[in-house]
């Protein structure tokens, strides 16, 4: 009789797992979602109408012996998963791979995906028409957003405001003042060390003017504005002796193997887990991979594989060719090579290829 695996999430991390699961056990992915996001690209299919299209994948061509079920799980407990549907699942493995939330436009909240669309055009349409765009939050997401919006309006006036006296903390200062210094030439106002006295009059991504105080002093005025901070893991779907796992965070906590502690056939992967590693694709990735060879090591029998942690690793596009890149094995990267591992193609046709599109 074949084994049988729950993947919860249709994610980077759970496409990857159901795909390479799906010749050697009973595999169904959960997911509510009609299409894959590549939302590596978010940012660019908000700017580039040519790109919008090229974030939603079709699941139908990805896995051939196993299914995809569109549906939610509500409760995993030890024994099972049950859905929103009013269905129970029980298999032999479960993993739990449901990522994190984030606002728009780094992440699309629709799971029908002509409203996902629809909702992107809308947005472009209306930063478009906007002089001064104000983004709040200086981390990874709102600066590729301002090298995006520079890199297809190079007129607009694009701001950055955050609390913290610095980009990128956890990087090497030279990397930093890199990133900052292509800022600089793009023309991108960033106010750091200070924040708004009150939130903006709009909702993020509508354009209507507004001016705001800053709690350093002085104001900044904008015709539309976007937040980009505040991501959160999705767990709260944990129940039984699984729902000791989570942690105040919202994260799970997983062992090296990464399963959860003292459950011998769940594991969880990419950014739900509280290890000490950057929520990125390529982590989920590594995750997925580690999983997969484990899965499969308690089928046929065999050693687990451990998972170690990597230290701090980014490739940050700022438009289509500028940016840098950085990881400790290979040191900084410049805009030339960031553009050619990522900016330029957003890692489209790896994606592809995973959903039997190329």
């Amino acid at each position: 009789m074949s084994t049988s695996v729950a993947v919860i999430g249709g994610g980077y991390g759970g496409t990857t797992v159901a795909k390479e699961l799906d010749s050697i056990a009973d595999v169904v992915l959960v997911e509510p979602r009609e299409d894959f996001v590549h939302h590596v690209a978010a940012l660019r299919g908000l700017v580039d109408p040519e790109w919008t299209d090229r974030l939603f994948y079709p699941y139908s061509g990805l896995l051939e012996r196993g299914r995809v079920l569109r549906d939610r799980a509500v409760s995993v407990d030890q024994d099972g998963v049950t859905l929103a549907s009013g269905g129970r699942l029980t298999p032999d493995y479960v993993v739990l791979a449901t990522g994190s939330a984030y606002p728009f436009p780094a992440k699309i909240d629709f799971r029908d995906s002509a409203s996902a669309k629809a909702k992107i055009r809308a947005t472009r349409e209306e930063l478009a028409g906007a002089g001064k765009v104000l983004l709040l939050g200086a981390g990874p997401v709102g600066l590729e957003l301002a090298g995006e919006v520079k890199a297809a309006w190079p007129e607009k006036a694009v701001t950055i405001v955050d609390p913290a006296k610095e980009i990128l903390p956890g990087f090497p200062a030279d990397f930093r003042a890199e990133i900052r210094r292509q800022l600089d030439e793009l023309g991108v106002e960033l106010l750091l060390g200070t924040t708004l006295t009150e939130a903006p009059i709009s909702e993020p991504g509508q354009a209507k003017t507004f001016t705001s105080s800053l709690s350093s002093g002085g104001e900044v005025t904008a015709d539309l504005w976007f937040q980009c901070y505040g991501g959160a893991p999705h767990t709260a779907y944990l129940d039984g002796s699984l729902a000791s796992a989570r942690q105040p965070s919202g994260q799970v906590s997983v062992e090296a193997d990464l399963r959860l502690p003292g459950q011998p056939r769940v594991f969880a992967i990419g950014d739900i887990t509280a290890l000490p590693e950057g929520k990125l694709a390529k982590v989920a990735g590594d995750h997925a991979e580690v999983v997969v060879a484990n899965i499969r090591a308690l089928i046929e029998g065999g050693e687990l594989r451990t998972h170690t942690p990597g230290g701090p690793m980014i490739s940050l596009p700022l438009g289509p060719s500028g940016g840098a890149t950085y990881a400790e094995e290979v040191g900084i990267l410049d805009a030339a090579t960031t553009s050619e591992i990522k900016g330029s193609h957003m890692m489209v046709s790896r994606y592809e290829e995973l959903f039997g599109l190329a």
